[in-house]
């Protein structure tokens, strides 16, 4: 390629002609195209034009592209063999790797498709079956000659030979080619410019002033550059730049951050929408938008059975038809459902489930109604679910700009999906939903927004840009220069022989070199920065920026949503620590109560006088609760037969398989889970009736009985699932766990299970020793203590037995007197811990008084 560069002042120059100077620009990326075309368009603007044509400036893909449309509609080239898109050549990659016996296929085809388009680029298919190379090399000559072979017969040209084929044809070329920003051009793209009246273009350098410094983590580093970005936007600055060379793995962080700094509060209701003052270069996968989302969630449930959490989005998604007029009523019905539907849901046990939400139910019906044929071609499954998610009344809703684009682009993947014509045989229901899906997550798309002042961008679309200031972050020894392993189709060898980048480290390094001396003079401004930690590994900056001084960077901290709120609040105390004492003296919840207010005070007001429970969740199998009653069954039925100590000397195999047989039956199991229940509980059994034989003699004395309990003045409903008469008098209380329990679980002010304590001062009889029989396998045995260590193996000896029991009622009556007087402070007795499996938060607030990032370490989101 000649080089004959040209100014960019030059090159807008000649570009304010017209279409008529016929000139064309070709950029390396998507992302440079629109911002040249963009600041075209401000220099046209500020130079007071009324009225411009638009510029010609295109990605090098798309303008491949363009010039085979031209080709194909002019007329001039007969015979043009078609060119298959993107999604076409990944499915007859696809269908070439199908008998490979390989796990993973589209990903592999991707792989391949990326292995052919590089060696076109470097020049080195030719050379793919002569150099040595590994399995998987040698596996992709095989591949890439049948990929040929296909190409011919359909009579089709990929994107790969594109701009060989191009040379080959007379095509209408541009007066002039502007290549601009190029850094690396590979021998494919350079012998095609060859072709044309070419000269190069890049921004000039400008003189900066760039400084290096340094965060703790790379949390404070990103929210520092959002902090910053804000005061350079409120400065009047008009291009604001951020370099994250880790974007496409934290871009959700970079979203929530700079949203959270720039727009306080952008998250609450009312102020989701409208557009906020940045944007960030890589899109999302388009399967993450909601509208999409819930496309792909409706064809799965036409499919088959979905996941019960997936169901429930569907029911109270705003994109089926019907949302706004049955709101509550979908809701409660998803309330309902998750009390009684199973964990996983077809169409039709969905459609027997729905009642109260007439509207709901005709939609899912119609969805229902809509014929499927066991397998069709993409074009006819294109059809279908068209015909499916008009049957939903899909999108449901009038949408906002970007739920309106997202459904755009969502069509537009249907439509390529249903081109898979002919090179798809035909395929079922499922293997079309899949491939679908497929597409919808590889396909990055991010919706159209006014021109926003902040561009956040990874480290290659930054390169070739301008600012008038720009903060590049991140670049730790680690991060820069970007580690981009070779592809694995390819021999490495091969790959440094042709020269490309990502085969060697000095190529690596001699390209970030380059892009790490643009970001230097793109802007006169530039903030160069680095984590010093992440986690408990120090970090240390990248070599290419250890020369550029050391400077501090000062702006000022602008407040979040809640200092805002906190700075304009009118303050009014009112002590929200006790609650009107209880009116009964027989609330409902049992020994749960006291559990629950020795963890939490508010837990225990919250849950047995407010009546506040979480919505619950359908499990596949049986859940905890219902496993814990399958076992108490079991235990039941066993020492109804064995009744004591006599009964272990025979044979218990009998015994055993009855009562495992007793517990499934009570339970009413369905087959196979009956069957492997049973099996389940026989072992358990044999293993603990080990356990239970090295006990000193001792009978039954009751099972699963019901007892009152009374504590301060308390009358509360409880059950002992088993009290043994011991030979050396007294009783023995056991209570079933499949847990760990600790003996220090009943000690102190705020015992963390008071439940045996509590039955051991209500239960009929002397009292002699208290355990908790641990019903895991491999791990059988008795936690507990006893008056004699005789009694019970396991369980530690109390010298003072009558006085651990007054220091349990002391404890036990002051939560009773605490919950009956209506104490009800949120006050975890672990901070945190006690919290992380409560479901109360949105009540009690806990965290706007615990430090969640102190606690834990984490992000609070």
């Amino acid at each position: 390629m000649p080089d004959a560069p040209i100014s960019k002042a030059e090159l807008f120059e000649r570009l304010a002609g017209g279409r008529a100077a016929g000139i064309t620009v070709v950029t390396p990326n998507l992302r440079l195209a629109q911002v040249l075309k963009s600041e075209f368009d401000s220099y046209q603007s500020d130079r007071n034009v009324p009225v411009w044509e638009d510029a010609q400036i295109l990605h090098f893909a798309v303008f491949l592209n363009t010039l085979y449309e031209e080709a194909v509609y002019s007329g001039d080239v007969t015979q043009l063999p078609r060119l298959l898109t993107p999604e076409q050549e990944h499915a007859l990659w696809e269908g070439i790797l199908a008998d490979s016996g390989l796990l993973a296929v589209p990903q592999a085809a991707a792989d391949c498709r990326k292995a052919w388009n590089l060696a076109h680029e470097w020049r080195i298919a030719g050379a793919l079956g002569s150099f040595p190379g590994n399995e998987d090399a040698k596996a992709f000559v095989r591949w890439s000659r049948e990929y040929e072979r296909r190409c011919r017969r359909e009579d089709c040209v990929d994107s790969a030979v594109l701009p060989d084929l191009l040379l080959k044809l007379k095509i209408r070329k541009p007066r002039l080619l502007v290549a601009y920003a190029f850094d690396v051009l590979p021998p494919q793209a350079r012998e095609f410019l060859e072709g044309f009246e070419v000269v190069s273009c890049r921004p000039e350098a400008r003189r900066s002033v760039a400084g290096k410094t340094s965060f703790p983590s790379p949390r404070e580093e990103l929210e520092a550059a959002a902090q910053w970005a804000r005061t350079k936007l409120e400065a009047g600055t008009r291009r604001i730049g951020v370099v994250v060379p880790e974007l496409k793995s934290r871009r959700k962080e970079v979203v929530r951050v700079f949203s959270r700094v720039l727009r306080p509060g952008f998250n609450q209701p009312g102020n989701e929408r409208g557009a906020l003052p940045f944007n960030v270069s890589l899109g999302a996968p388009l399967a993450e938008f909601p509208i999409v989302a819930f496309a792909l969630s409706l064809l799965e449930l036409s499919l088959g059975e979905i996941q019960f959490e997936a169901a429930s989005r569907l029911i109270r998604s705003p994109f089926l038809a019907g949302a706004d007029e049955e709101l509550s009523a979908r809701a409660l019905l998803d309330a309902a459902l998750r009390k009684k539907s199973p964990a996983r849901l077809s169409l039709g046990k969905l459609v027997g489930l729905v009642h109260g939400c007439p509207l709901l139910r005709r939609r899912l019906e119609a969805l229902y109604a809509v014929p499927r044929p066991e397998s069709a071609s993409p074009q006819r499954w294109g059809r279908c679910f068209t015909q499916l998610l008009e049957a939903a009344g899909f999108p449901g809703r009038s949408l906002d700009s970007d739920e309106y684009q997202a459904r755009m682009r969502f069509e537009k993947v249907l439509a390529e999906f249903a081109r898979l014509e002919g090179l798809l045989e035909t395929i079922s229901f499922r293997k079309a939903v899949e491939k679908l899906s497929y597409l919808c997550r590889e396909t990055l798309f991010q919706p159209e927004s006014p021109d926003t002042p902040i561009q956040v961008l990874g480290a290659l679309e930054s390169a070739g840009q301008e600012f008038d200031a720009l903060w590049v972050s991140g670049l730790t020894d680690e991060a820069w220069p970007l580690h981009v392993p070779p592809n694995p189709f390819i021999p490495p060898a091969l790959q440094r022989k042709a020269g490309i980048p990502e085969a060697s480290p000095e190529a690596a390094l001699a390209k970030a070199r380059a892009i790490t001396a643009g970001w230097l003079g793109a802007a006169p401004e530039v903030v160069v920065s680095y984590p010093e930690r992440d986690g408990d590994r120090s970090l240390i900056p990248s070599p290419l920026i250890v020369a550029l001084p050391a400077s501090e960077i000062r702006f000022p901290r602008h407040k979040n949503f809640k200092e805002i709120i906190f700075e304009k609040r009118r303050i009014q105390k009112i002590p929200d620590g006790r609650a009107p004492a209880l009116a009964t003296k027989t609330p409902k919840g049992g020994t749960k109560i006291l559990l629950d207010q020795s963890a939490c005070p508010f837990r225990a007001f919250a849950t047995h006088r407010l009546g506040a429970r979480p919505l619950e969740e359908p499990v596949e199998g049986l859940d905890a609760m219902a496993r814990g009653s399958l076992l108490h069954e079991l235990m039941k039925a066993l020492w109804t037969e064995l009744k004591g100590s006599e009964g272990l000397r025979g044979d218990c195999g009998p015994a055993i398989e009855r009562a495992a047989a007793a517990a499934v039956r009570e339970m009413k199991l369905d087959e196979p889970l009956a069957s492997l229940e049973k099996r389940r509980l026989a072992k358990l059994a044999r293993e603990w009736l080990e356990v239970e034989k090295e006990r000193s003699a001792f009978k039954v004395f009751v099972l699963e009985h019901k007892i009152p309990l009374k504590v301060a003045g308390l009358e509360l409903d409880g059950r002992i699932d088993r009290m043994d008469q011991l030979a050396s008098g007294g009783h023995a209380v056991i209570d079933y766990k499949t847990s760990r329990p600790k003996v220090a679980h009943w000690q102190g002010e705020r015992p963390e299970d008071p439940q045996l304590p509590l039955y051991a001062l209500s239960a009929p009889g002397e009292v002699a020793a208290v355990a908790f029989a641990q019903l895991r396998t491999g791990e059988m045995r008795f936690v507990g203590c006893a008056r004699s260590g005789e009694d019970i193996p396991g369980a530690k000896e109390i010298k003072n037995w009558p006085g651990m029991i007054a220091g349990w009622r002391k404890v036990l009556e002051a939560l009773g007197a605490g919950f009956a007087a209506g104490e009800a402070r949120v006050d975890p007795k672990k901070l945190i811990h006690t919290c992380r499996y409560c479901k109360l938060q949105p009540l009690c607030r806990v965290y706007e008084r615990i430090n969640v990032l102190e606690e834990e370490g984490g992000e609070q989101e």
